[in-house]
């Protein structure tokens, strides 16, 4: 007989393929989850990520802002990715929405925070602000009742 030792191996050696399918299709649970408790979750980004003209309309009116041109520079259109990073409220069977994005300027990095009301197929913007984190200033581009 031989004397090597026999070494089995361990159930997630043998199934880590599985194991590994497990952890991710538990992650997707846990997100849509958590996002189907909020008000808006998965729907409302989509719907915000489809709304080009809210968010187009918005960076126009605020590079045509000489405040903010001179403190953040021209602002960039927003990046896709800006969008899902980004904090999105509808309301009002999705013709109300609050957004705020992160935006590039020239001069300075910033949020962009949106509320708007959708009229037919027009976006009616109540409030554009402008914040800069570091130093913390706030630009108001437009403030209606």
């Amino acid at each position: 007989m031989s004397d090597e030792i026999i070494k089995n191996k361990t159930w997630l050696q043998k199934n880590w393929i599985w194991f590994f399918f497990l952890v991710i299709i538990a992650a997707l649970i846990i997100f849509i989850s958590l996002n189907a408790n909020s008000r808006d979750g998965l729907i409302g980004t989509a719907k915000a990520y489809t709304e080009n003209e809210l968010y187009e309309n918005a960076i126009k009116k605020a590079n045509s802002n000489q405040e903010v041109v001179n403190y953040f520079g021209k602002i960039a259109p927003l990046d896709k990715l800006a969008i899902l990073e980004g904090n999105t409220s509808f309301s009002d069977e999705y013709k109300a929405v609050t957004l705020s994005v992160r935006i590039n300027g020239e001069k300075l990095k910033g949020k962009l925070t949106i509320t708007a009301v959708k009229n037919g197929t027009e976006w009616i913007y109540k409030k554009i602000a402008i914040r800069a984190k570091n130093p913390v200033k706030e630009i108001l581009v437009l403030d209606s009742p």
